[in-house]
């Protein structure tokens, strides 16, 4: 078996065994294993096809950390989603939750240390973090209120809109504060999911949390908008020796910053990808 499809096969196999051993510990009933399962399959999956894409023959040392990282978020999932009918083990969740957002500036350092800078790994790290953010928004929506829940749903909203709207698929350029915010959720969140607080101080957090993110969202879509092109890209006149028309510009997609410190790739030449990420 090539190294492409151990790696991720891999990171399934460490997933199943987390959901085995917090089975054992802590409990799981049939959804939270459904769960694990489900995100560790996505995972293996979507990695798999990056892999393959990106012409890639392995996972980088900073892909492997965030895989570690994800593996843990597969745990939280399932702890959350099995805890929906009564309360989830905050014993055990809120430290491996606390260990999951820790790594993310460990893959950063790592990435930097051995220069394994790559698109696949930025959007890895990005989904990771996106998806941990909307797992604690239901961990904490009974406490607080549904209204949490656009914490961890703004940024997928953000990317169904670029689905309908062209312009908002357009490159953003690095804010520091964006970074800030995006720390700042996981954060505030994990906070508030320790229910070590009174009622009122946890609904402030997570309303502080959720203006933050609104800001930084806001000011994005307003950039995009006032960016937007709305004239055609402009083609090169075909000589007698081809009849194929070529971009004067070539497609450069620049990567927007997100939470984790893990530099990103400056440019992406194959098919470009635009996902904000405050979250």
């Amino acid at each position: 078996m090539s190294r492409v499809r151990t790696g991720p096969v891999l990171g399934l196999t460490v997933q199943t065994v987390l959901l085995a051993g917090l089975a054992v510990t802590v409990g799981l009933d049939v959804a939270g294993w459904l769960a694990g399962l489900a995100y560790g399959v996505v995972t293996c999956v979507a990695l798999r096809r990056g892999l393959r894409r990106r012409d890639a023959d392995r996972l980088g040392p900073a892909d492997q950390v965030t895989l570690a990282r994800g593996v843990l978020v597969g745990g939280v999932t399932a702890l959350v989603v099995s805890g929906l009918g009564g309360s989830a083990p905050l014993g055990v969740l809120v430290p491996m939750t606390a260990v999951a957002l820790a790594l993310d500036a460990v893959d950063g350092w790592v990435a930097r240390r051995t220069r394994t800078v790559s698109a696949l790994g930025a959007r890895f790290d990005m989904e990771v973090d996106a998806f941990l953010i909307l797992v604690l928004s239901v961990q904490v929506a009974p406490a607080v209120g549904p209204w949490v829940l656009a914490i961890g749903g703004l940024r997928y909203a953000f990317v169904a809109a670029g689905w309908l709207l062209p312009w908002m698929r357009g490159s953003l350029p690095p804010r520091f504060w964006r970074k800030v915010v995006a720390a700042a959720q996981g954060v505030l969140l994990l906070v508030v999911a320790a229910d070590l607080l009174a009622r009122p101080v946890t609904a402030v957090l997570a309303a502080v949390a959720l203006a933050l993110l609104v800001e930084s969202f806001g000011h994005d879509v307003g950039w995009l908008w006032w960016h937007r092109s709305t004239r055609p890209a402009r083609t090169a006149v075909p000589t007698p020796a081809t009849s194929i028309s070529v971009p004067l510009v070539p497609s450069v997609v620049v990567l927007p910053s997100v939470p984790s410190v893990r530099p990103r790739a400056e440019a992406v030449t194959d098919r470009p990808f635009v996902a904000h990420q405050p979250v």
